[in-house]
């Protein structure tokens, strides 16, 4: 038989060309715990236009890109406690956003507000595990959603943490929570096996590190079977392969398959970057860290410059005029650090100085001050101190209250801060614990805490409510409660300083003591 030399180039060509028609890849870029972080910080990293930038320059170059978002957008700045989610959202539009599951800060200020930012959002908006039909959430998130991308199909669902003891009960109301592990295992094996989804990625926000009893990405990972790819928020870790101390990204599942655990710590100053080989399934995602920087500057996009400027404005009014002076850096990273040591000293000096007046004289001397680190969102540079900068360390709408509580339960909540690696005390407390943070003993103004007496705890709300893994606070009794929100206390403090002539200060010495 004589071989045509043309139809032999021509089937060949015709070879090559199928090869590229199915060659599929997928990117998946990716953010977490942005929490309204809309311009670069004080290291110049950061911002939203930049991230528009670097997210339209991936989109130029790769034929298939999915951006995500896993959770906590909003809370942190001041542009979310002036205007409550109506920046975050919108712009999470103009960046084309495809899917996104909220985090536990989208609750914070309830679930009718949550519903009005979401309900305009373009985004799929995932929840594989909580049963919002009871809610006023209904109808707005689906269980799982599919891609299509040539001949191959990308299942993704959504897991979100356990509310109880992190939101506040009615902030939750109607929601029902179910097991993460129980429901990605059978969504993921639907998802494959009945769908026919060649992969499987859970976005989440769960939390890379286990800091409680619930469950965390490593675990879900370690439990599954059939979930290709975990995004995770929430811990704010960095996963960065490229670091040497780096927390593993690498996880092997039940059936020892190694699963790719993502994310990208905070504040939006780097974005997530996987790629996938679609017709590879056995081959390791690429995956890298993309820097959020001034190399991005010059290209802003002039329709998010626009809907920018007016809150911008109201935003820059309070931040560029100082109105105290700290003598050094605060941190607010470390649990025993220096800030967090100065909130609760000033919660004594509140308890001390205004508790009297404000109730008439019937409130008790206060024992302790007791607040949580989770609440103090933004350190303190050395230099002016705005008002701006104080509303952002403080941004969540809590209010100083009085509990009155036996010493046993007290016990109980030093045992928990022990366990979580410390919390913000004020100076009266010392809490020894032993090198596996076992708590060992606790001195209040020298003396031992005592089981059976009763103690007076300057605290608030949020946690007197037992929340922030602090549940035996609420076996005490709130004694009195304010009816201003906290930072409007500190904000008072912090100009009475100044009229005083006194900066803020505070020392870094830790209020737990690590005895081996």
């Amino acid at each position: 038989m004589k071989l045509n030399l043309r139809n032999l180039m021509v089937a060949s060509l015709c070879a090559m060309s199928a090869v590229a028609v199915w060659a599929d890849s997928l990117v998946l870029l990716h953010t977490n715990d942005t929490h309204s972080m809309i311009f670069p910080d004080k290291d110049g990293l950061g911002g939203v236009q930049r991230r528009k930038v670097l997210i339209d320059s991936v989109r130029n170059a790769e034929k298939n890109v999915v951006l995500i978002d896993a959770g906590d957008a909003v809370q942190g700045t001041l542009f979310f406690k002036f205007f409550g989610g109506e920046v975050e959202n919108p712009l999470m539009d103009m960046m084309g956003y495809e899917i996104r599951v909220v985090g536990n800060h989208e609750f914070d200020n309830g679930i009718e507000e949550l519903r009005a930012n979401l309900e305009k959002s373009k985004s799929v908006l995932l929840s594989s595990n909580y049963d919002v039909a009871g809610s006023g959430l209904k109808g707005l998130f689906k269980p799982y959603h599919i891609k299509k991308i040539g001949r191959h199909k990308v299942g993704f669902i959504g897991l979100n943490i356990d509310p109880k003891s992190l939101i506040t009960e009615q902030n939750v109301e109607g929601i029902v929570w179910h097991d993460v592990v129980a429901t990605a295992n059978d969504l993921a094996a639907m998802l494959k096996r009945e769908k026919k989804c060649d992969f499987v990625v859970a976005v989440t926000h769960i939390g890379y590190e286990k800091s409680n009893a619930k469950t965390s990405d490593v675990e879900l990972a370690q439990a599954s079977r059939d979930i290709d790819i975990i995004i995770g928020g929430h811990s704010h870790t960095m996963l960065d392969p490229t670091q040497a101390d780096s927390f593993p990204h690498l996880i092997k599942n039940a059936d020892g398959k190694e699963v790719l655990v993502a994310q990208c710590g905070k504040w939006g100053k780097k974005l997530g970057y996987i790629k996938v080989d679609l017709d590879n399934p056995d081959k390791t995602p690429t995956y890298r860290l993309l820097s959020v920087d001034s190399r991005l500057d010059g290209k802003v996009d002039a329709e998010m410059a626009r809907f920018l400027a007016p809150y911008a404005e109201v935003v820059d009014s309070v931040n560029n005029v100082a109105i105290a002076r700290a003598v050094t850096d605060m941190t607010n990273e470390e649990r025993c650090g220096a800030l967090p040591n100065w909130t609760a000293d000033y919660a004594m000096h509140f308890a001390h100085r205004m508790l009297d007046t404000l109730s008439s004289g019937k409130a008790p001397k206060a024992d302790l001050a007791i607040m949580n680190v989770g609440g103090i969102r933004q350190p303190i540079y050395k230099g002016g101190v705005s008002e701006g900068q104080i509303l952002s360390i403080y941004p969540f709408s809590n209010r100083m209250v009085m509990v009155k509580i036996k010493g046993a339960d007290l016990w109980s909540i030093f045992e928990e801060m022990a366990r979580k690696g410390g919390e913000s005390l004020s100076d009266e407390v010392r809490v020894m614990v032993d090198k596996d943070r076992r708590l060992l003993n606790v001195l209040i103004d020298g003396e031992q805490l005592q089981k059976d007496r009763d103690y007076h705890v300057c605290t608030i709300d949020y946690l007197a409510w037992g929340n922030d893994d602090l549940v035996s606070f609420k076996k005490g009794e709130i004694v009195w409660s304010d009816t201003v929100d906290m930072s409007v206390r500190v904000l008072a403090y912090v100009r009475w300083l100044t009229e005083m002539g006194m900066p803020i200060v505070s020392d870094d010495n830790s209020r737990f003591i690590s005895i081996e």
